[in-house]
């Protein structure tokens, strides 16, 4: 789990950066727009949408824009037919990968994922190749200067988290999908800020990488997450804190 969450703390540092390039707001205007299109426009009532919506108001997207997102989903307004796809394949090592698409034209995508993979090392799989290794999960972290580890342990798990982890100066919380917003709104009742709050593919094992494999595995991570396409990248490398440093 900790090179996941360690790439997932890494995504949101990046985020403000990622923004301004206007990355960040495309795929969320899919996003919704996809999730309105799938689950109807009552963002209370469609909790991929409300998802959604939560995730474009946290990166300052304009209220115009998530509005117009949820009619081009619902038909009000005319638009793109984007169509939700899943893609597996192997990163340097034989890191197992799991890639989430919405694209509206998946020929397209899928051969530019393929030059992808190639280039930085890795391979596509046939479909269930990789998938298996991952469990949805709700994922929460917290920064451990927020509160004493005995204390924030005791918390999540009473709130009904699965699993509790302090790695690299952050707790990891691992709940399953339902009890996964009854773990954010205790912590939020406690004024407990969480820097990362996601439903993700948490892997069952994992595999350690170093030096160049490690290096590798970063830039593929990276380029497939620049990919207009690709919504979520889930992997299961472990690459130690010493060796984040260094790359």
């Amino acid at each position: 789990m900790s090179g996941h969450s360690k790439w997932s703390t890494i995504k949101h540092k990046k985020a403000k950066e990622d923004a301004k390039k206007g990355k960040v707001f495309t795929k969320l205007i899919k996003e919704i727009t996809i999730a309105a299109r799938i689950g109807g426009g009552d963002i209370e009532g469609n909790p991929r949408l409300r998802s959604a919506v939560a995730a474009g108001r946290a990166a300052n997207m304009p209220q115009d824009n998530i509005t117009k997102a949820i009619k081009k989903g619902t038909g009000e307004l005319e638009g793109v037919h984007y169509e939700d796809s899943e893609y597996e394949g192997y990163g340097p090592g034989g890191v197992a990968i799991l890639v989430t698409v919405t694209s509206d034209n998946k020929n397209r995508t899928v051969a530019e994922l393929r030059h992808v993979f190639t280039k930085y090392g890795g391979n596509m799989g046939e479909a269930g190749c990789v998938s298996w290794i991952f469990d949805k999960k709700g994922l929460l972290l917290v920064d451990q200067g927020v509160a004493k580890e005995d204390e924030m342990m005791e918390l999540a798990l009473e709130a009904g988290a699965e699993d509790f982890r302090h790695e690299d100066k952050m707790y990891e919380i691992i709940t399953n999908i339902d009890n996964f917003e009854k773990v954010k709104d205790v912590f939020k009742n406690k004024k407990i800020n969480c820097s990362l709050a996601e439903i993700t593919m948490v892997p069952k094992s994992t595999v350690k990488l170093e030096s160049e494999q490690a290096r590798r595995m970063l830039h593929l991570m990276e380029a497939l997450e620049d990919h207009d396409d690709v919504q979520k990248v889930y992997a299961n490398f472990d690459i130690s804190a010493e060796e984040m440093e260094k790359l």
